[in-house]
């Protein structure tokens, strides 16, 4: 088979959780299936890190697309364009975004619907576009991947599609996440706070991460407990008024540390040297920051919505994502009981022995399978 892949979000050094989705399970699938030709759609001049083998031919598609006037471009013209000119027998898109104009099958990963329930949390022009447009690619697509049990149910909740036609492939999560030890823990913490002990979140800091409530919460804490530290790990995807509005609230800023974006050793360093993760972003489709916090043995303090239980299962302290003092409290407990910690970080490293890219990568291509014998019966 000649198979079309939309790699525009293999970006060196700015993988984000798509991106690192994309590169995890397209390095495997290619190599673990040389009998296929791969052809990779980037929209700008590629690393040749993401050439992964002598199966995979790199097609520079232009325009970039980060806008969704691009958008409309590059998927409803110059996609077509190119499955057409190279003959392809399908589509894989790894972030979701299908073409409306060729009817070569196509199969879309669609990780989670936070536009539908939350609109307000994306610049309009995005909201409008994925509002407008997944709905189509939903009914587009020969067969959907998404990467939760929650998010499946979502997307035939809202777009109709038969349960059938959607396959639940968790994500994975990198060898590169184990557990410090002692004296590495102790290294990393006097290069981040100073030898303070620190609470850790990691992610992209978009709307939906909740970051605002995170930080009026740990100010309730900063002052009963001096030396703790937060430490935000991730870069601002948009701007958001309401963390701008509550970090102008937080009394105690010089506690506060944004180290920005991290390779994946430096953040393995600094999340395996944290007191515990606080991850209370009250939509997710997965969360793979609670996996690989697991991974490591950091216990996980999460928001009891969306997918997250799904992930954690009984490894995390819960808590109310739009409560600020019940976020405030489940800090203080698990800053304040070493037991529960300990109980946490076990769980989390047992439960985390299910979220491996070999698995993702496997779950992956079982639904390109499907969707070809389906078509083949069609």
């Amino acid at each position: 088979m000649r198979i079309a892949v939309n790699t525009r979000l293999l970006l060196a050094d700015k993988l984000e959780g798509i991106g690192w989705f994309a590169h995890e399970t397209l390095s495997r699938i290619t190599k673990a299936h040389p009998e296929h030709t791969f052809l990779f759609l980037f929209d700008r001049p590629y690393d040749p890190r993401f050439v992964y083998g002598p199966n995979v031919i790199p097609i520079v598609v232009p325009p970039p697309t980060r806008h969704p006037l691009l958008y409309r471009l590059w998927f409803g013209l110059m996609v077509p364009r190119i499955l057409r000119k190279h003959k392809a027998d399908l589509f894989l898109s790894p972030d979701g975004f299908l073409s409306l104009s060729t009817d070569v099958p196509q199969l879309s990963v669609m990780h989670d619907l936070n536009f539908e329930h939350y609109p307000e949390d994306l610049p309009a022009a995005y909201s409008r576009y994925y509002r407008s447009f997944f709905p189509r690619f939903a009914q587009k697509a020969a067969r959907i991947v998404t990467v939760s049990e929650f998010s499946k149910q979502d997307i035939v909740k809202h777009y109709a599609v038969p349960d059938e036609r959607i396959d639940v492939v968790h994500n994975g999560v990198s060898a590169v996440y184990a557990p410090l030890v002692v004296e590495e823990q102790r290294l990393v913490r006097e290069q981040r706070t100073g030898g303070a002990p620190y609470l850790i979140c990691v992610g992209s800091m978009h709307a939906r991460k909740n970051v605002a409530r995170l930080l009026l919460a740990f100010d309730r804490i900063a002052a009963e407990q001096p030396a703790l530290r937060l430490v935000f790990v991730g870069e601002q995807m948009f701007h958001d008024p309401r963390m701008e509005e509550a970090w102008a609230q937080v009394k105690h800023k010089d506690r506060v540390v944004f180290t920005g974006r991290l390779g994946q050793k430096e953040l393995r360093r600094t999340l395996g040297a944290a007191m515990a993760l606080v991850y209370v972003s009250y939509f997710e489709g997965f969360g793979i920051p609670v996996a690989e916090a697991m991974k490591c043995g950091v216990p996980v303090v999460c928001a009891n919505a969306t997918s997250l239980p799904e992930v954690a299962g009984d490894a995390a302290l819960y808590c109310d994502p739009f409560n600020v003092d019940d976020i405030a409290q489940a800090m203080r407990t698990i800053t304040s009981d070493p037991s529960l910690r300990e109980r946490l970080s076990a769980a989390g490293l047992q439960r985390a022995e299910r979220y491996t890219w070999d698995r993702t990568a496997e779950g992956l291509w079982a639904s390109v399978e499907r969707m070809m014998k389906d078509q083949r019966t069609t």
